[in-house]
């Protein structure tokens, strides 16, 4: 017998005006099942429904159906705060009712309002405002408690941080002892919109938590500890627990302070060295040389030795360019110089240079000023030879430069000087060496070049005296030194939220008639509020109110700086809204172009929100556009951004080209062609765009600093915003905002080096010497390989082009054939001429028969066999390059002497395809930072025996005895001194000439 389906509840409802208790109870139990249905009907008596809920005749059993019933009428008429009211009214009616099939949606409905209203209760009840709903914290317990059962302890997690509930998190911790829950309530908080006294609450309740590290467990934690420690920036906090690690897990300290050197400020660094104890007679050398590494410049040798061993860049590439590019336009010397000076960044080798000076001389003016500030890039971090390497070109002591072009190259020296000394600087010598040119130089290009020295070698130092100087050189009005000073002045207060500070730098900026200092007044202004989050709120809304574009075009940068990394949803819907409705076109794109500070830890996201603007009618914003996606998955390989960025390489304006063209080569930095199918093709964009003569002049500006984007740092350095722990990586974030202003001013792009990440495993010993040791690499080596560099082109014999040959004469020559035929003779002369064409084509073929077999062999058995042969793993050595998605590969053999203190990385290997090429692997491998790679503390298991240490290239010079008075030119003027790194070092011997034995080739 089949159910009749009922086509009312009416008869049901009827039975709610019987006056029997036990009937409407019945009713109020059957409509709960009928609401889905007849929801429309129902809702016509739910008023009648509400009185029967508050009605004192029927049982408590019948007041929570009642309830329940009104919950779920009003949630389909989308009432859903009314739904909630009622919900929390039916107790365990709604409980019951969550476990019937067909209630799911609207059971999610309900919890997640609930959810909602108990944390603006819970927020509100912190404030000192109202009390909690006693069955609302019931419905939320039951939630915490459901969770907790279903092992869904990470949404618990994050109900528990968004509701305040501190308590849950430790009681989950307590449960489960997983420190990789500890980590994930820790990123939660840090990568999401959370004020930041609740923030440094939340990190300061999790922080002892987690169990004490020890090098014998790897602990994985050891990355969540130093980014707690570097967010938080307290050096009570830090010393304290440096102390717990000395003197018994002393390469573990070790370990932590390489690690905060790379995410801490120069200022909580400084503190926390003040700070250390001296220890007794065990801990004193422990101590001491904890000091040594926080100095900062340890690391900074390390890296510099790294990038020197290691350094690949293929010159030919410079060469081309340097041979495409007309020397004579100031765009183009620009364009090259910036090449070299990417592709050269931290190598110290400036060969192309030396063996191109009369290039270098054709520089002028502030070409030249590019040219000398590039010297820096090439040696950033040889801060102990700083002086010796720049000394032809910074001013003499003592005197004023005597002719206007000098100033140019003592002024670019001196930049050169602050970006050598870059995140070392605050508090050193050349801090006051600089300060006092700044204050003494009366030519206005040096004084703008020792303005940008002081502020990147000070970088966040918050050194009182230099804000000084550089505010009187401010108030001099000049517009060359007075927009150096705006940026220096936001990078020495970089992150302090200085009202005081920010008040004169806005009030000034509203004064001046000069663009140039607002300018940099603006990016100093969004400088100081780096990471402030709300605090820089109210600046934001000035700044965004002001009629001047300019200002405008800051308060944007402010906005982006403030939650940096934070993926804030309002500061991300904000800045959307500026890109499409601001009056100004650059303001437009740099709220673009912001989307990348906000999203950089989430990459895979910022295709998704581009898009649409790649295609939008306003050029500026689509070249916005470009360096959005350029910055935020700068490293990554991801092949979402490339394909959008490919066809705007082909768009029909000059400068949405060129931001392309640069984007690709930050996306496409350590990408081998194994891991990324559009290294080669950009590569071969490149070429062409280059060597054309008739493309733009701006396209071909972009395609020359793509070229030393793609190959920065002598390919071995990322382009990264996140340190490897994963905190945010401030001078990376410092020097891309700077380098975006290379729209405006050329030699800003020089800051791009700061964002410049070595990507290689550095092992120390206990005295921090580097002992040889290898370690497996667990993938195919053509994954992670360098690029093949590029070859000369061959020499080709000139062949003989056939004469053309008119039809009249073939004619005639055709009659005399036939004559001489019949005569017998032979026309050996014309024979031998036509013959000389035909056996052309036969030659060719003889010649190229000749050479398949070769031919054949290199160019298809041998890669099929490669593949075939290839083996699954490598073995590296120390001061080995490791990109940042093979460190998920790395292993160290247990039978190895020397083991890492903490795990190489956190991340587990991604599994490939079986071709091997993981491109989404190697894509999103930045998507989350796993930690990883760097400078590794190494255990000795075998201390008895002798170790075998790797000797070190790069030492220090013997100071010159008389630097060389600067001269107009003096790169020209100084051939052979002062541009090598160390002048007393022998050079090696060109290789010995050979003959290839061509006739062993099988």
């Amino acid at each position: 017998m089949v159910a009749l389906s009922q086509s009312s509840a009416a008869g049901v409802l009827a039975l709610l005006f019987d006056p029997e208790p036990l009937l409407k109870q019945y009713a109020l139990k059957s409509l709960n099942s009928l609401v889905p249905q007849f929801w429309a009907e129902i809702s016509e008596h739910i008023a009648l429904i509400e009185s029967l809920y508050e009605s004192e005749e029927l049982p408590q059993e019948a007041h929570d159906q009642a309830a329940l019933l009104a919950s779920k009428v009003y949630y389909y008429l989308g009432e859903y705060d009314e739904a909630l009211s009622f919900a929390l009214g039916a107790g365990s009616a709604f409980e019951a009712d969550s476990r019937t099939p067909g209630t799911e949606e609207y059971v999610e409905t309900v919890v997640s309002k609930a959810i909602d209203r108990y944390i603006q209760s819970r927020t509100a009840e912190q404030a000192g405002d109202g009390k909690i709903d006693p069955r609302l914290q019931g419905i939320i317990e039951g939630i915490f408690r459901r969770c907790i059962e279903d092992g869904e302890f990470r949404q618990a997690i994050g109900i528990a941080l968004e509701s305040r509930r501190l308590d849950v998190i430790k009681h989950i911790y307590e449960q489960t002892q997983d420190t990789s829950l500890l980590s994930y309530a820790m990123e939660a908080v840090l990568d999401t919109a959370f004020p930041l006294a609740y923030r440094d609450q939340v990190l300061k309740f999790l922080f002892p938590l987690f169990p004490a590290p020890t090098s014998e467990a790897k602990s994985p934690h050891v990355y969540s500890l130093t980014r707690i420690l570097v967010t938080l920036n307290s050096p009570e906090m830090t010393i304290n627990f440096l102390n717990t690690l000395v003197p018994g897990q002393k390469l573990l300290a070790y370990q932590f302070a390489f690690d905060l050197v790379e995410g801490g400020s120069q200022d909580y660094l400084e503190a926390i060295r003040k700070g250390l104890p001296e220890g007794n007679e065990e801990s004193k050398p422990i101590y001491d040389q904890l000091r040594k590494i926080l100095l900062g410049q340890e690391s900074i040798k390390l890296y510099l030795e790294f990038l020197k061993r290691n350094n690949k860049v293929d010159m030919l590439i410079l060469k081309n360019t340097k041979d495409a590019l007309e020397p004579r336009s100031s765009i183009y010397h620009t364009a090259l110089t910036l090449q070299n000076a990417f592709m050269h960044a931290g190598t110290t080798s400036d060969v192309f240079l030396r063996e191109n000076l009369e290039w270098l001389a054709l520089a002028n003016n502030w070409s030249k000023f590019s040219a000398a500030a590039a010297i820096g890039v090439i040696h950033k971090g040889h801060f102990q030879e700083s002086m010796n390497i720049l000394g032809p070109y910074l001013p003499a002591q003592g005197a004023e430069s005597s002719t206007g072009s000098t100033a140019y190259s003592e002024g670019g020296a001196l930049y050169a000087l602050g970006l050598v000394n870059a995140g070392c600087g605050s508090g050193q010598e050349v801090e006051n060496y600089l300060r006092n040119l700044l204050k003494n130089s009366a030519s206005e290009v040096v004084q703008h070049g020792a303005a940008l020295g002081l502020g990147v070698a000070g970088m966040g130092g918050k050194s009182a005296e230099a804000y000084d100087d550089l505010k009187q050189t401010l108030f001099t009005d000049s517009a060359v030194a007075g927009e150096a000073a705006g940026y220096a002045m936001g990078l020495i207060m970089l992150g302090t939220a200085d009202q005081t500070s920010a008040e004169e730098m806005l009030t000034y900026a509203r004064e001046t008639q000069h663009e140039k200092i607002i300018r940099g007044l603006a990016i100093g202004l969004a400088l100081i509020f780096y990471g402030r989050q709300e605090e820089a709120d109210d600046m934001v809304k000035l700044l965004m109110a002001e009629k001047d574009p300019i200002l405008r075009y800051g308060g944007v940068y402010t906005l982006a700086l403030a939650y940096a990394g934070t993926s804030n949803n309002a500061a991300i819907r904000q800045l959307l809204h500026v890109a499409v409705s601001d009056t100004s076109d650059d303001v437009r794109r740099a709220a673009v172009t912001s989307l990348a500070f906000l999203l950089f830890k989430n990459p895979q996201q910022v295709p998704r929100i581009v898009q649409l603007l790649s295609e939008s009618y306003n050029p500026h914003v689509r070249c916005g556009a470009t360096l959005a996606l350029g910055i935020a998955c700068a490293g990554t390989g991801l092949q979402d951004a490339v394909d959008i960025l490919e066809p705007m390489t082909r768009d029909s304006v000059d400068f949405v080209r060129q931001g392309a063209l640069i984007a690709l080569g930050m996306i496409l930095v350590e990408q081998s062609e194994a891991s990324s199918p559009s290294l080669a093709s950009t590569r071969a964009l490149y070429a062409k765009i280059v060597s054309d003569k008739h493309d733009d002049p701006m396209a071909r500006f972009g395609a020359a600093l793509g070229q030393g984007l793609i190959d920065a740092g002598g390919r071995n350095v990322t382009i990264s915003l996140q340190s490897r722990a994963g905190s945010r990586n401030t001078s990376a974030i410092v020097g891309m905002v700077l380098f975006c202003q290379f729209w405006y001013w050329y030699p800003l792009a020089h800051c791009a080096c700061l964002a410049f990440e070595p990507t290689g495993i550095i092992g120390l010993d206990e005295n921090l010497k580097a002992p040889k040791f290898e370690f497996v690499s667990n993938a195919r080596p053509s994954l992670f390989a360098y690029p093949s560099p590029m070859k000369p082109p061959k020499k080709e014999a000139v062949t003989k082009v056939a004469t053309a040959v008119l039809s009249t004469t073939a004619k005639a020559k055709a009659r005399e054939k036939r004559k001489a035929a019949a005569e017998g003779e032979t026309m050996a002369t014309d024979d031998k001429k036509d013959g000389d064409v035909e056996m052309k084509t036969g030659e060719t073929s003889a010649r190229n028969e000749d050479v398949s077999p070769i031919s054949l062999t290199e160019g298809t058995s041998t890669p099929s066999k490669s593949r075939k042969s290839e083996p699954a793993f490598e073995k590296l050595s120390n001061f080995s390059r490791v990109t940042s998605a093979q460190l998920a590969y790395i292993t160290f053999p247990p039978e190895s002497r020397y083991q890492p203190v903490r795990v190489v990385s956190t991340r587990p290997p991604p599994t490939s395809s079986k071709n091997g090429k993981s491109p989404a692997a190697a894509a999103l491998a930045a998507e989350r930072s796993a930690g990883g790679g760097g400078i590794l503390i190494m255990v000795d298991t075998r201390p008895g025996e002798e170790a075998e240490y790797i000797e070190f290239e790069t030492q220090a010079a013997v100071p010159a005895a008389g630097a060389a008075p600067a001269a107009q030119n003096p790169p020209a003027t100084t051939p052979g001194r002062h541009i090598a790194l160390d002048e007393n070092a022998p050079e090696a011997d060109p290789p010995e000439s050979f003959e290839y034995p061509f006739d062993n080739d099988t």
